[in-house]
């Protein structure tokens, strides 16, 4: 679980990285990020890894719209978005918080280590207007190491999020994104009944955000790496806040 998470939020221009839970959208096909980051489709397989079944299957989850447009998470694949992730994480205002600046190896571990794994942890790039523009990890919170610092319940859902594209930073999206993806997750996992964020407590953008998102303040948390804000978006109260 990354240490920390700042978020791009108005005229705060830094990455986004929270803890959080998501489901919801039609099904329609993901968008072809190859040709959005300038690969060839042809080059690469033809579907990804399929190792999310605690998660719902995320790949067939499909797009929702938002007010900044529509906006999909589509699952990693090493072989096309290692690099673009990479620069993300060389960025310096990400790599004081994710710690996985440096060679394209300490990233690669690092995603590998989520795909080779039993599913509770997805990583994807979120796409927004057919642009990657952000870098999500969907996990099982109840699964997680988390779980031993809040009481957790079944399906508890987390997420890591960082916006990565500069041009992205500053407009609000943290707190839009964060409510899409929550909400989304809250639609397609039935079980799931709220949805966990764990900002840094020193982290008042961040915060400020996750309100903005409909989330209510819980608790403060000692974890490992900081002392949190437990965040939570409930399923009764979603239409509400």
């Amino acid at each position: 679980m990354p240490p920390a998470d700042p978020i791009a939020e108005t005229g705060i221009a830094v990455p986004v990285m929270a803890d959080v839970a998501c489901g919801a959208g039609s099904r329609s096909g993901p968008p072809d990020l190859g040709r959005a980051s300038g690969e060839d489709s042809a080059s690469r397989p033809s579907s990804a890894p399929c190792h999310d079944d605690l998660l719902d299957r995320i790949a067939e989850w499909g797009p929702v719209d938002t007010p900044a447009g529509g906006f999909h998470l589509v699952p990693v694949r090493l072989e096309r978005d290692l690099p673009l992730i990479g620069r993300w994480m060389n960025d310096p205002a990400a790599a004081a918080f994710w710690e996985l600046a440096g060679p394209q190896e300490v990233t690669q571990d690092h995603l590998r280590a989520q795909l080779a794994g039993d599913g509770r942890s997805v990583p994807c790039i979120g796409v927004l207007d057919g642009a990657p523009m952000s870098y999500w990890e969907i996990y099982r919170a109840d699964l997680d190491p988390l779980a031993r610092h809040y009481p957790a319940r079944p399906h508890d859902m987390g997420i890591h999020v960082l916006v990565g594209g500069v041009a992205h930073r500053g407009r609000g999206l943290g707190g839009l994104l964060l409510r899409a993806v929550a909400d989304l997750v809250l639609a397609q996992r039935p079980s799931c009944t709220r949805v966990i964020a764990e900002p840094d407590i020193r982290n008042t953008p961040s915060v400020a955000a996750f309100l903005t998102a409909g989330f209510r303040f819980s608790a403060e948390v000692d974890l490992p790496a900081k002392r949190a804000a437990l965040m939570v978006r409930d399923r009764p109260l979603r239409h509400l806040l």
